[in-house]
């Protein structure tokens, strides 16, 4: 009898479970990634001895990436107050391209001598684009580097993809604004890449405190997955 009792518990249990999860719809699959450029957010971080030596890696791997073929932009920035942490943003043609430089002699070696002075694992990130605007070829003088890593978890996917394509219409009219990009990553579409470049540091404080972008945030924060990791950069020269 109790060996009955136990087996009936055991089922009303499962039951329920099943139940609980069948009341919770699975979120829609995302879309397939569409063809076209491809924006890769890659962060770099070495050593705080190394951090001459990594600037110096990193304009290298710039300079040269600069002409492979399918090359739209790639530009490097170092961090504010943490200056062995660089991030390099890059724009490719498509896929290919980006595929072909990935390949390429001077990317494996760029990587392979990084390994003896790395902080943390070299961190890339493919994109594809969500609200973009022209592309610049340069960035310096006083123009501060916004870039923010935004996730949401996967049931708030569309509506994330929502709030962060709204948010990069709108700021790029805000004073002060000379670029700003959302794009998101192929392999996980509910992580999102925002990159804004601001004329100085007044005017991304004055954007970063608006009431557009405090809404924003509002409205993000229950879908988050992830702290709202925003890190400010100046370019290298």
């Amino acid at each position: 009898m109790a060996c009955a009792l136990r087996l009936m518990l055991g089922v009303a249990i499962l039951a329920g479970m099943t139940m609980t999860s069948q009341g919770q719809p699975a979120p829609p699959a995302p879309p397939p990634v569409p063809d076209g450029p491809r924006y890769t957010v890659t962060y770099v971080d070495v050593m705080q001895t190394a951090k001459d030596e990594g600037a110096a890696l990193v304009r290298q791997f710039r300079d040269a990436s600069r002409k492979d073929a399918g090359s739209l932009r790639v530009e490097a920035a170092r961090r504010f107050g943490l200056p062995n942490q660089f991030v390099i943003l890059e724009v490719w043609k498509d896929q290919p391209s980006f595929d072909a430089h990935a390949q390429a002699a001077h990317t494996t070696q760029f990587r392979d001598r990084l390994k003896a002075i790395q902080n943390a694992p070299y961190d890339e990130r493919v994109h594809f684009p969500l609200s973009v605007g022209p592309l610049p070829a340069s960035l310096g003088g006083p123009a501060i580097i916004g870039v923010t890593h935004v996730d949401v978890i996967p049931p708030q996917r569309e509506n994330g993809t929502a709030l962060v394509k709204q948010l990069a219409d709108d700021s790029r009219k805000d004073d002060g604004n000379l670029r700003f990009e959302a794009v998101t990553q192929t392999n996980r579409q509910n992580h999102f890449t925002v990159i804004e470049i601001w004329r100085n540091r007044k005017t991304a404080d004055a954007h970063s405190m608006n009431a557009k972008t405090r809404a924003f945030r509002d409205k993000l924060a229950p879908a988050s997955g992830a702290l709202y990791d925003q890190r400010f950069y100046k370019a290298l020269d």
